[in-house]
């Protein structure tokens, strides 16, 4: 299940922008068509499923299935903000916030060490996993025709993961936190149709190994890739609404310089997900 606080808060803003929908549009407070600048408000709300999703903590430490052995095997609430500035006509700048926090409940079928910290087999445990992230992008559409989009660009995004197992108890807990950041590749396309709906594909992605790339003294592999699709119709002049199907996954393997006093800082984490959302561009 979700973390209640952060869910319950997502929710009340959820609600909150789409009983705001109808007053802001008919308000025509978002844009005036003179402006030599735009802005465009983003929202999607749904469910997330967990397709796989493997970790390793400790060069000797268990791999780890969340899907099979920790819980995730349910859907998980999925929301996702952006706020997007267009500016010179053809260029956009924008502004990400992907929450992700999954708080499940299981009972240990094997042996479980994470960072050389035994949690025996019929141990009632909670496991966390969060791994919220922040993404600034910047655009340029090459397409001509303003209803038309055909752009690239690059992303930079700045991940605030927490991963911990505590079990039932209450006796142990191993905590794992870390900010890091993420150089990515982005490109963005929307169809429109003559009836009115419009097509759109979005991809981030970033493939990186070896010390040199990542930016790691030690030998690293890190992947981030965010790819989805929708197709969407105008409510009305200034908004949009759309069914989107997203895959976002990646990971990273390697051992950390800064070594934690449990642990030897090996990290092999690997996560991959599907979601299917409804959502809302307010111009």
């Amino acid at each position: 299940m979700n973390h209640p606080k952060l869910g319950g808060r997502l929710i009340s803003l959820t609600l909150l922008i789409i009983v705001l929908l109808p007053v802001m549009v008919g308000a025509q407070i978002l844009n005036d068509p003179a402006n030599p600048y735009q802005f465009q408000a983003g929202l999607e709300t749904g469910f997330v499923g967990i397709i796989s999703h493997r970790i390793q903590l400790g060069l000797n430490g268990t791999t780890f299935d969340y899907v099979e052995e920790g819980g995730q095997k349910n859907l998980f609430f999925f929301n996702r903000l952006t706020a997007e500035f267009k500016f010179a006509d053809r260029h956009d700048l924008i502004f990400l916030y992907q929450p992700l926090n999954l708080v499940t409940e299981d009972i240990l079928e094997n042996d479980l060490v994470t960072d050389s910290l035994l949690f025996p087999a019929g141990t009632p445990m909670e496991f966390r996993y969060g791994f919220d992230f922040y993404r600034v992008s910047y655009l340029y559409d090459f397409a001509r025709d303003p209803e038309r989009e055909i752009a690239a660009g690059i992303s930079f995004q700045i991940r605030n993961a927490t991963i911990s197992y505590a079990p039932k108890s209450g006796d142990s807990l191993r905590l794992t936190q870390n900010i890091g950041p993420v150089p990515i590749l982005k490109f963005r396309w929307k169809e429109p149709f003559d009836n009115g709906t419009w097509f759109g594909l979005e991809a981030d992605g970033f493939w990186a190994d070896g010390r040199y790339i990542t930016g790691s003294t030690n030998d690293f592999m890190g992947a981030i890739f965010d790819v989805s699709a929708r197709y969407g119709f105008t409510l009305r002049p200034g908004i949009d609404s759309y069914i989107n199907i997203r895959y976002l996954g990646g990971g990273a393997r390697g051992q950390d310089e800064t070594i934690d006093s449990y642990g030897d800082g090996y990290t092999d984490n690997w996560l991959n997900t599907a979601s299917v959302t409804l959502g809302f561009y307010m111009k």
